[in-house]
Order: structure tokens, then sequence, then C-alpha cells
């Protein structure tokens, strides 16, 4: 069964958009904002029931809450007050004193933030404007300059533009681990996943590999959940995401008037604003911020070489710098220390042995010959986005990649892109009508990874697609829907 619209009928550009969380929903928030689209024309791919949750903020876990203070976090870059607003006319922090910091600062929990931007874009849901398609896409073609998508359940758009902006893929399992564990009940490769720590008892000695924020969360959340039993936290550097400052402080410093050339450079520029910040009463935290906000002109001016040198060597410690950590999670963690439950170690897992449920692991101390053995009963996988599985994350971004449409960035972050956010192909040649947005697009971008970089870009991926819904007939085609009987 075929589907007409009004945007078939008079030829009007369609645009289909992949993924719904936060990055989708924002591009398609100020694009409506900036063109009055037709019903028929702006499509979304998302399997979950709310636009604008998304995998960060899709959850139900009371552990886990926003990152950054409130008053920074809004869909409107020029109003960054706006979600705390909200919050207070919404009575988002009803029954959550627990939320508001020492200093004041309003950090509630994720599901809120989710409900927040899908308050924003629901309501052009319901007037039509845009089209909420509750499925997974399954496969992506190109014909006669349109991209057909088919979802999986049999509904299929065919669009003019395509944006792709699902989020970065789940951790990869060590091999080590994978190999090992593989099915073993209390092996969690992917801890985003709904209830992934259900199977996690209370006396379970713990095995927590990485440090990071997802980390955090996960010990965070054992200690709701009534969890006793000892915790290892592991990664190479046993760096561990820092938390926020005490007393707010402004960014501090200027690093893009000469930006550095290379990434030794930057490294001593930085370091040396933060010596003087802390020789004035400072601390970290402000020069951070300011490297944050000035990131994108910072990564420009590295060479692609000295981005990969970045990369390698240097992200783990931006990572933990940058990404902080609720002072709620923190304080879990702090305690957990503190009562002798949780442990962190420097250290690298060398063998992995699973034998009647217990989990025997081998570990190499730092970059020492100095070696460690220990048993667990339950394993949960922190490692972070795994960058390098992107293009085998799903069966259509594999397909695309095949059909030459999609490339990796050079610095293997993310898909590579111009300064446009234009998808580029293996050559570096553009791809008609296809836009990354969102964490997909940080190997250009330098820094996509926090929500104020990634509201920003999903504006000037906006600002791109009206442009070319202006353009019309000149760069674009008219497009139909279509729907496939079961």
């Amino acid at each position: 069964m075929t589907i007409s619209s009004n945007a078939e009928a008079r030829d009007l550009p369609v645009i289909a958009i992949i993924g719904g969380g936060v990055s989708g929903a924002a591009v398609a928030f100020h694009l409506l904002q900036r063109r009055s689209l037709e019903p028929g024309q702006l499509f979304v791919f998302e399997p979950r029931e709310r636009l604008g949750a998304g995998l960060a903020y899709d959850t139900r876990n009371p552990a886990h809450r926003i990152n950054v203070p409130a008053a920074r976090m809004s869909l409107l870059p020029d109003d960054l007050e706006h979600f705390q607003r909200w919050l207070l006319t919404h009575d988002g922090m009803a029954d959550d004193d627990a939320g508001i910091a020492e200093n004041g600062g309003l950090f509630p929990r994720r599901a809120v933030f989710g409900h927040y931007i899908n308050s924003m874009i629901q309501p052009f849901v319901e007037d039509g404007r845009l089209s909420h398609i509750r499925q997974r896409v399954d496969h992506i073609s190109r014909s006669d300059g349109r991209w057909i998508l088919a979802g999986e359940a049999g509904q299929r758009v065919h669009a003019d533009i395509l944006v792709i902006a699902t989020s970065h893929p789940s951790p990869l399992p060590p091999q080590v681990l994978q190999r090992a564990l593989a099915g073993h009940p209390r092996f969690i490769a992917d801890p985003t996943k709904s209830d992934a720590l259900a199977a996690v008892r209370a006396d379970d000695r713990m095995l927590v590999v990485g440090n990071g924020l997802t980390s955090a969360d996960v010990i965070a959340s054992l200690v709701l959940r009534g969890h006793r039993g000892p915790i290892t936290a592991v990664s190479r550097r046993g760096l561990r995401s820092r938390g926020h400052a005490r007393v707010k402080q402004e960014p501090v410093g200027d690093f893009v008037s000469h930006p550095s050339r290379t990434a030794v450079a930057l490294l001593r520029r930085v370091r040396a604003a933060i010596r003087d910040v802390e020789g004035e009463g400072g601390s970290w935290h402000a020069v951070v911020d300011q490297v944050r906000i000035q990131g994108r002109q910072l990564w420009n001016a590295l060479p692609l070489v000295e981005r990969r040198r970045v990369v390698r060597h240097l992200r783990p410690f931006w990572d933990v710098h940058r990404f902080r950590v609720a002072p709620q999670v923190e304080d879990a963690s702090e305690r957990a220390i503190d009562d002798g439950r949780l442990e962190i170690l420097a250290a690298s897992i060398s063998s992995v042995e699973a034998a009647g449920g217990l989990i025997n692991c081998n570990f190499r101390l730092g970059r020492s010959d100095r070696r460690l053995e220990r048993q667990f009963d339950a394993v949960v996988v922190t490692t972070g986005p795994g960058h390098r599985g992107i293009l085998q994350s799903q069966g259509w971004i594999e397909a695309m990649a095949k059909a030459g449409c999609l490339a990796m960035d050079p610095t293997g972050l993310g898909l590579a892109c111009d300064m446009q956010s234009r998808a580029l192909d293996a050559a570096g040649a553009i791809v008609p009508a296809l836009f990354i947005s969102g964490p997909l697009a940080r190997g250009t971008f330098g820094e996509l990874m926090g929500l104020p970089e990634v509201i920003e870009h999903a504006v000037l991926v906006a600002e791109q697609l009206a442009g070319a819904i202006v353009k019309g007939g000149k760069e674009v085609q008219g497009g139909h829907l279509a729907t496939n009987a079961a």
C-alpha cells in the first residue's frame, strides 16, 4: 500500500533523520524553527516511545543523573538557563532533594532531561509537521537521487535528504573478556541496556572494567540497589572521572589567538594555564572549561597527525577532566572507597578464566611486570563508546559503507564529514544529500560528546538543511512516503 502526502503532491523536499535522541530531536526542532514544513516533509526514525530521550536519557535508574548543572543544559543555545526554568515550572525536582548540590546547582535525574526535550519536540508531532516512525531502520538504498529507508516493520520513506543522528556505539568488551565470558550469566558487556545490573547479587565480588562516567554510574547504581560486595574498578592508567568545582568558576585562558600546532605544545599551554590559575586560588576546572569552549578551533588548528596523537595519548586525560560526574554520583564512589569496598587499579587484564560460575582474572599492574590475580563473581564493561566498531554497529551503516556512502574519519572517532557536516566517502568526496549529526561527527569537530556541543552542532546541521530546502528544485528533488503492507 502506498500513502501519498502533501509533500509528494507539491513536489516538496523530504528529510529523514535516523535517531530521535537529543541530537536527532534537536536537529528536527531547530529546522522547524527555521522553516515552515508541511506534513510529510520531515520524518524521524526512532524506536523509543518518546523523542528526545535517546540512549543517554531513556533511563529509569534513579542513580543516573545529568553530569552538567541544569543551568548549562538547554535545547536553546542562546538561552542556557531554559532547562533550569523548565525544571522549576514543571516540578522537575519534586521528591528529589538529593538532586541539589552543596553549591546550589541542580543535577536532576537523566530521565527528567529526556522529558524536557520531548516536551519541546512533541508539539510538532501532534500537529503533524514531524512524523515519528517508531521503528529501527532495517535497510537503506539509493535510487534516482533519493534515499529509500525501510523500517523493520515495513514502513518506507523516500527522502531527498538524509541525516544520520544515531548515538555512538555501545562499548566493545576487550577480546580477552569476550572470549572467556561470552554466555556467562553475570558478564554485563553493555551496562546501558535496561536493568543491565539485575543479574548482580548483593554480595557479588564485582569487576568494573573502565573508570569513566559509565563506571561511576554503575557504582552508584550498585550502591542504590543495596550491593554490599567488594568492587574493583580497573583501567590502564587508573584515571577516574573528576567531579565539579565546589565553587563556580568562569572559564579562563586564551588558546586560540595563536593556536598550538602540536599536541605537546597544546598540553604545555594548558598545564601552564592551570598552574597560573591554581596560584591565584582557582582550580583546573576553569581552564578545562575554556579549552572545551575553544575546542573546535583548537582541533581544527591541529594537523591530522597531531589530532591522532591527541586521540592516542591525551584523550584519556582529557575525558576524565572534561566529562565530570555529578556530585551525588561522585559521593557514592568516595563513600565506597572510604568504606574499603571500592578499589581503583591501574592495570590491564592479561588473562581470564571462568570455572564453576567464578571468574579468575590475571592483571598486569601499570606498565610494570608485576602481576595480580583476583577472583570475581560478576564483570561489567564500562570502557566507553566502541569507536572502532562504528561501521559494523548497525546493518544499514555497514551496507552504506560498503556502497561507498560512509567512511571512518581519519582520527577513528566517528564518521567522515566536512565542516558543514556533510558526509564524505573514503576518497574524501562529499556524498550528496547526506549529513552526520551528533557524536558520530566528533572526528571532524573535535568535541561532540557533551550536551552543549551536541546542541550547537544540531543547530549547524539544521541550518544546512534549511539552506538545502530553500534551494529546492536546484539541488533536491521532491520525495514521497510509501508504506508496505504487512
